[in-house]
């Protein structure tokens, strides 16, 4: 047993009062884990864009106040009733795609989408319907499930993975989110085949983690493609054999971008990802994935109320257009061997960091995401 097991703990998170304001350093109140829950100690948090899209006021389930955060790793502080998974001490990775083993979606091996608790989690509560956070008497919503960006978590039994201690914390942060989503979109999602062609939209952490994933399938080209050049280094490090920036093709006029990459890269690619969230790149990456066999798959998260077009003949011609999320990963089962792999050299983490700060800092760190400066910055909860 812990010495703060069953009480209210007091610690520091960083609250967003409202969307489109900064975060705010607060002391919260952290209620023990109620039946089937855990209380983390979180050590180290990411920031992802899925993060700024909430914070921004993009998300038609944005929910304010909130603790947000949902790439971190952590230390189990107590568990509730009826925990049989979990003990005090453990390596943790929060898991805002959970895995109850139990639900229709979990038996089916065709999707990673736990059903169990996402009513609740959409609507920001533990599976009760009740918040563990309060701040100056108000309550605060969950995130995601994660609530990362505090320094004590209650998360549901089924939304944690423990992993090897010998990993250090500070890197498997990282495969709570954005290099998990973009690795499993190539080996899950679509099982890209060596000598296959592939093209990247965006080139962001997913983005890299998608082309790492297409290295590692034996891909013969893998195309990056992005507005920022200074991301083409990173690109061709993962290992990107080539990349382009879409403003510096020269267009004959009338033509799209799309039908310019199927005709200078042989009628378009096997397969193509889409990591930005953008209507629109997602129509240029469906219409360059080959004719009769290319698979197209969107991971970027796009606006509320958006939607997606095409002709259905691009469909009809042989075209496939998919989704994922989380990389089609079983969560609970996959992320301590994506762990595992990592310790074995076979999955690169550390390079995805470039930036680290402490919890204090943490709108230093939105700013160079947005400002497209980062891959990722890593948050420490302790100064060094």
């Amino acid at each position: 047993m812990s010495s703060t097991a069953g009480q209210v703990i007091n610690c520091k998170a960083a609250v967003a009062w409202s969307a489109k304001s900064p975060l705010s350093i607060e002391t919260i109140q952290v209620a023990p884990p109620k039946a089937h829950e855990v209380r983390v100690k979180i050590l180290f948090t990411a920031v992802c864009h899925t993060d700024a899209y909430t914070l921004d006021g993009h998300d038609p389930e944005g929910l304010f106040p909130v603790v947000l955060g949902h790439e971190g790793s952590g230390v189990v502080e107590s568990v509730g009733e009826g925990v049989t998974g979990f003990a005090v001490g453990d390596h943790v990775v929060p898991l805002y795609v959970p895995q109850c083993k139990e639900c229709e979606y979990c038996k089916n091996p065709k999707t990673n989408l736990c059903q169990k608790i996402r009513i609740s989690q959409g609507n920001g509560f533990m599976p009760d319907g009740t918040s563990r956070f309060t701040c100056n008497g108000k309550q605060l919503f969950h995130f995601m499930g994660c609530s990362t960006f505090s320094e004590y978590t209650v998360v549901a039994d089924i939304s944690l993975c423990k992993v090897n201690k010998e990993a250090p914390l500070e890197k498997v942060s990282l495969l709570g989110c954005g290099i998990s989503t973009g690795y499993g979109a190539v080996l899950n999602t679509c099982k890209v085949e060596e000598g296959s062609t592939v093209a990247v939209w965006g080139l962001g952490a997913v983005g890299l983690a998608v082309i790492m994933g297409a290295k590692a399938a034996g891909a013969k080209r893998i195309i990056g493609i992005d507005l920022i050049e200074s991301k083409f280094e990173s690109a061709n490090f993962f290992g990107a054999t080539e990349c382009i920036n879409p403003k510096s093709v020269q267009l004959p006029d009338g033509k799209s971008f799309q039908a310019w990459l199927v005709e200078n890269y042989d009628g378009g690619f096997d397969y193509t990802f889409e990591c930005i969230g953008n209507v629109h790149t997602m129509r240029q990456a469906l219409e360059a994935a080959h004719k009769g066999w290319g698979v197209s798959c969107i991971i970027g998260v796009a606006g509320a109320g958006q939607e997606i077009a095409t002709r259905p003949f691009q469909l009809v011609t042989g075209r496939t257009w998919k989704g994922t999320a989380f990389g089609g990963w079983k969560s609970v089962d996959s992320v301590p061997k994506l762990v595992e792999d990592y310790l074995n050299k076979k999955l690169l983490i550390d390079e995805f960091i470039t930036h680290r700060y402490h919890i204090d800092d943490i709108n230093t760190a939105f700013d160079v995401l947005h400002k497209g400066e980062s891959l990722r910055s890593v948050l420490a909860f302790e100064k060094n």
